[in-house]
């Protein structure tokens, strides 16, 4: 989950830029983007977002500063354009409240907007509770289930790992819990990191690495530390094909392959491929994986020789803002919450794997949401952390009273045409 800069959309993409992004032609236009917003030069930062759109074509958040840019200029049609054009993908930045838009809420061609958002945010789908804990500052993160049916959770706050309502581990020489998966072996891999959001974390952060528990006697038998590459860096999802675990770090932009027998990890992409990559998936045949990057959409990679491909997506689809990504036969399934609002996902992909032919809302607007997270697929259901609180946490790594414990919702993947 963690993102760093990429927790800011909307006018917040205009304060804060990527870091890894600042050498690439689309962090050269954000820059002139937020010289020109800063200098209210409206003319030069409607340029400005059109070459960062032009460098990462239908990025929710430049198509969101376009919009920004031409209601500041005093063109209130074109921006209404833009955020049709965000509609249509089901996105909302809550334009409503921002003064910057107050022209273009005097558009007879609002009220058709405003009716769709309107539509956007009503409930969709249904899930049924599986798991709720009672700790409100527990902030959930990785999931799995076992061959009984038990939820094991990972603790952002606390680094915890629980099985249902029992603590199986509580820091044995590991941090936060991120990602987590079951190894066919019957052990449990998660991946964990020394985070700031992490209770009394000490002089850790930066630290991370991929552990290995006895699920029989809740021991940690390993400890894969990676090797200190940045100063700050997250393991922060993995996925297990037999002897090699696949994860990424989401501070750095890397991909790494860890081999469980060599007890060695080697790199997969390097460090700033991506801007933020989240969660992975391996594809029917084992041979290619895909990476959901936040700020820069989904991707395959060729485990055989490391080759990088975009995936394309249709007018009416964003693959952006993409958290926990599983497969579901030849399906992909996604939690969403760097879009507005969040959802669980569901992308059909064409027979090459390449483009999303099709994507289906599968829950979008529930109660129990408070920034879901990740999930895991079992049988014919999917599994999802519902309330992470991830989004709580005040500049000083704070949470606020009053916030539910863990949620975990089961929504049925059905078989489609």
């Amino acid at each position: 989950m963690i993102r760093g800069f990429a927790r800011y959309f909307g006018v917040g993409v205009l304060l804060f830029a990527s870091p890894l992004a600042a050498a690439d032609d689309y962090g050269d236009a954000r820059a002139r983007l937020v010289a020109a917003y800063q200098q209210q030069d409206y003319a030069a930062m409607i340029d400005a977002a059109e070459h960062a759109l032009l460098a990462r074509p239908a990025y929710p958040a430049a198509l969101f500063n376009l919009a920004l840019a031409h209601a500041l200029y005093g063109d209130p049609r074109a921006a209404l354009r833009y955020l049709d054009d965000l509609l249509k993908k089901g996105i909302d930045f809550g334009v409503d409240d921002m003064d910057e838009f107050a022209q273009v809420r005097e558009l007879d061609a609002w009220a058709d907007y405003h009716r769709g958002v309107q539509v956007l945010h009503e409930p969709v789908g249904e899930a049924a509770v599986a798991f709720s804990h009672e700790d409100p500052t527990f902030v959930p993160e990785g999931i799995a289930i076992d061959g009984d049916g038990a939820v094991w959770l990972g603790s952002i706050r606390k680094g915890l790992v629980l099985r249902d309502a029992e603590v199986v581990s509580d820091r044995q020489g590991h941090w936060s819990v991120f990602g987590m998966r079951l190894h066919q072996d019957g052990s449990l891999w998660f991946a964990s990191a020394a985070v700031p959001q992490m209770a009394q974390v000490g002089e850790d952060v930066g630290k991370t690495g991929l552990f290995r528990l006895d699920v029989q006697s809740g021991e940690i038998t390993r400890a894969a530390i990676l090797e200190q590459h940045a100063p700050e860096q997250v393991l922060g999802d993995l996925v297990i094909a037999g002897d090699l675990i696949y994860a990424t770090d989401s501070l750095t932009g890397a991909v790494y392959r860890y081999d469980i027998e060599a007890d060695e990890f080697a790199v997969l992409a390097p460090r700033a491929t991506f801007g933020s990559p989240q969660g992975l998936a391996l594809d029917e045949t084992g041979a290619f994986l895909y990476v959901a990057d936040y700020v820069g959409g989904l991707f395959r990679i060729s485990l055989a020789d490391g080759g990088i491909e975009k995936l394309r997506v249709g007018d009416a689809v964003s693959d952006y803002g993409i958290d926990g990504l599983y497969r579901h036969g030849s399906r992909l399934i996604a939690v969403q919450n760097g879009i507005r609002p969040h959802r669980i996902v569901s992308f059909d992909l064409d027979a090459k794997g390449l483009a999303i032919r099709r994507a289906r809302v599968l829950v979008a607007n529930l109660a129990e949401f408070d920034e879901p997270t990740l999930g895991v697929v079992h049988g014919e259901n999917f599994f999802f952390v519902a309330n992470s609180h991830w989004n709580r946490f005040d500049r000083d790594q704070a949470l606020p009273d009053g916030l539910t414990g863990p949620i975990v919702l089961k929504v049925r993947l059905q078989s489609h045409p």
